[in-house]
């Protein structure tokens, strides 16, 4: 048993690892391409916004069809080759709505990836219910791999512009996206009992069912305004340091200091933090790191100042996502768990950002860095909303 476990858990580790390496090699530099290829700030907001939005259509839909089949293993593998191969379109494509159309298609099969993996690993870590597939390691741990991938990724990346320009981190991302298709094959997958799937056939109910519960609509909304402020700095922190006459080595570094605090805070600090304070102090501390971190981010560009904030990241994001992670399982029938993650990382988070990264453009292009404050007022805005996070007392089933 000992020795099935630890297969399992390196099965996942691989997955995590392929999938958010991909992510990390060209997400955050695809705004200085988009840069490069002459689009406006306007434009480039628009470009990423319109990838974003098709979030809200193809995650969703994706998801449910995951579950109403109870296949997210084979669906999770179509996608992610899917997702290569329609990358490399960013090789030939210069003009602007040339960029535009490729990245809502891109996204559409990058959307399902993150939902469908955490329902495989949800499913397999839990630690209720019983069965010999439910082995003990935590959801954390493969988050965790998963942020660690994505700084190896951010900072190999980094470094391989340097030498080959900023078209190479298509070649990776579409490397190691074909490269997570048959590891994802290879994960185990718990089956769905009692039919629920058929019971829960409709996508609308199923939504419906989610939105009737409280706690599940205060995560959304919180988690729409403290995520969702991470808009500006994922669409225009890389062109601001660009411009500032950082490198990208340099800035593929301030970025993986982000998400080495998500490692942290995912393997070592958060859940016991998040045991000693509850959903409430870790939603407050959060929203507050926010505050500060977005307040700097307006005001400087200084190397030492950045290299301090950035960190903030494991509050403002890692923080955050475990504790609705830990909200979600407590609160959410079993049978929609594929749907809710995603209506929570797509329909919540991703109305959010879509509109907030469309309106970054403008507010960039007028006011530079200082867009920043109307970040930190979003995460000012959930302070209250945080304070009122509360465990619930029965099982969803």
């Amino acid at each position: 048993m000992i020795s099935s476990s630890r297969s399992i858990l390196y099965r996942f580790l691989s997955l995590y690892a392929a999938l958010y390496a991909g992510f990390g090699v060209q997400s955050p530099y695809l705004p200085i391409l988009l840069d490069n290829r002459h689009l406006s700030p306007e434009t480039i907001a628009l470009a990423l916004a319109a990838g974003t939005a098709m979030r809200l259509t193809a995650a969703p839909a994706v998801a449910r069809l995951a579950d109403r089949f109870d296949a997210p293993r084979a669906i999770l593998a179509l996608c992610s080759a899917g997702a290569g191969l329609i990358g490399l379109g960013y090789l030939p494509a210069q003009h602007a709505w040339a960029l535009i159309a490729l990245g809502v298609v891109h996204t559409a099969a990058l959307a399902p990836l993150p939902p469908l993996s955490d329902t495989l690993a949800l499913g397999t870590a839990a630690p209720t219910g019983s069965g010999m597939l439910r082995w003990k390691f935590h959801y954390g741990w493969l988050r965790g791999c998963g942020s660690a991938a994505f700084v190896v990724g951010l900072v190999i990346s980094g470094q391989a512009i340097g030498h080959f320009g900023i078209v190479v981190i298509v070649w990776l991302n579409a490397a190691l996206l074909l490269a997570a298709s048959p590891v994802a094959l290879g994960v185990p997958q718990l089956l769905a009992s009692g039919g629920h799937s058929r019971a829960t056939a409709s996508h609308a109910r199923g939504v419906l069912a989610l939105l009737r519960l409280p706690l599940y609509r205060k995560m959304v909304l919180l988690a729409a305004l403290i995520l969702g402020s991470h808009a500006m700095h994922d669409s225009f922190a890389m062109i601001r340091w660009s411009r500032a006459g950082i490198s990208p080595a340099t800035s593929g570094i301030l970025w993986s200091l982000s998400v080495v605090a998500e490692v942290v805070v995912f393997v070592v600090v958060g859940r016991p933090l998040l045991d000693r304070i509850g959903p409430a102090g870790a939603a407050v501390l959060s929203a507050g790191a926010g505050v500060v971190r977005w307040a700097v981010m307006a005001e400087t560009a200084w190397l030492p100042a950045l290299a301090l904030i950035e960190p903030l990241h494991g509050l403002t994001f890692a923080l955050l996502h475990l504790t609705c992670m830990r909200l979600l399982a407590q609160c959410v029938p079993r049978h929609l768990e594929a749907t809710a993650l995603t209506v929570y990382g797509t329909v919540g988070i991703g109305v959010a950002t879509a509109l907030l990264t469309l309106a970054c453009g403008p507010i960039f292009e007028r006011f530079g860095a200082h867009g920043f404050w109307a970040m930190a007022a979003l995460c000012a805005a959930a302070l209250p909303l945080a304070r009122t996070l509360r465990e619930p007392t029965d099982d969803p089933g």
